[in-house]
């Protein structure tokens, strides 16, 4: 042990101590919840991409995930039921130079905020989406969601939901997105490389993360722990880069497939495209 580690331990502080709001902790996460190591992924993320922390703002909506917000020591905004989006593109379009991270779940983001998502990715809104997938409302109860799967069973499904899910990347990709990819809570070493290559990203970045929730969705599927879910995340998952998003489809029992699914470049941002309105309209003004 160098003199470093054996100081630091003996202060009791931990190395991501200033990046948190000590009077928020403790956190309100279940056991065996996995909001907690991506909390702790997002922050070495902001590090490792070398990101201004004075220049980071951090929005999020309802739910399990979007508390994240408020134990991240940044500019951080804890929003309405399904409006993070909306709220992070004002910031965005407003002070160009900020990199506006949007944290929430897949309850807020895809059902009441759905609309907010789609046309954010179509306008290539300069702002990274993180989306924490537990297959359904967590914080209320354990109710379907938009991205349940067929026969998963819930408070609202307890014979099995029989309705087709939200394809994720999928939707991400047709929408518009330049950045695409999913990992489960288990890869936490590519969910950080994937986040540094988000927050670098010029225009809408998206990262889904299949995340462990023991308490709602895990006892009611047979995965009542943690440690089960996870194991459940080994033995399914399928790394496969490039794949065509359609094919990411996830089905109960099915591969969870992982990976880096969309990379694109140059493609103007909605600050871009403001901006060159802007610029027309002064040399209009100048003319007349």
């Amino acid at each position: 042990m160098v003199e470093e580690d054996r100081e630091l331990i003996e202060s009791h502080e931990h190395p991501l101590d200033g990046y948190l709001r000590e009077g928020r902790i403790p956190h309100i996460f279940c056991p065996g919840c996995s909001l907690g190591s991506i909390t702790n992924v997002i922050i070495e993320a902001i590090i490792e991409a070398g990101l201004d922390p004075k220049k980071i703002s951090v929005v999020s909506g309802i739910g399990c995930t979007g508390r994240i917000s408020g134990y991240l020591n940044y500019d951080s905004f804890h929003t309405t039921h399904g409006r993070s989006i909306p709220f992070a593109i004002g910031l965005s379009i407003t002070d160009p130079e900020r990199k506006v991270i949007v944290i929430s779940g897949d309850g807020d983001l895809f059902a009441i905020g759905a609309s907010h998502f789609i046309h954010a990715a179509r306008r290539n809104a300069d702002i990274t989406v993180i989306c924490v997938n537990n297959f359904n409302y967590g914080m209320t109860g354990g109710q379907v969601g938009p991205t349940s799967y067929m026969g998963q069973v819930q408070t609202t499904a307890p014979y099995g939901f029989n309705e087709e899910s939200f394809n994720l990347p999928h939707l991400a990709t047709t929408c518009g997105a330049v950045y695409v990819a999913r990992w489960t809570a288990l890869d936490v070493r590519r969910i950080k490389d994937s986040f540094v290559e988000a927050f670098k990203k010029k225009g809408f970045s998206f990262v889904e993360v299949l995340g462990s929730c023991p308490t709602t969705f895990g006892r009611r599927n047979q995965l009542a722990e943690g440690k089960k879910i996870l194991q459940h995340f080994a033995d399914h998952t399928v790394l496969k880069h490039d794949v065509d998003p359609k094919e990411t489809k996830i089905e109960k029992n099915g591969p969870l497939i992982v990976g880096k699914f969309v990379d694109i470049e140059d493609k103007p941002t909605l600050t871009d495209n403001l901006l060159a309105i802007q610029r027309i309209s002064q040399a209009s003004d100048k003319k007349s």
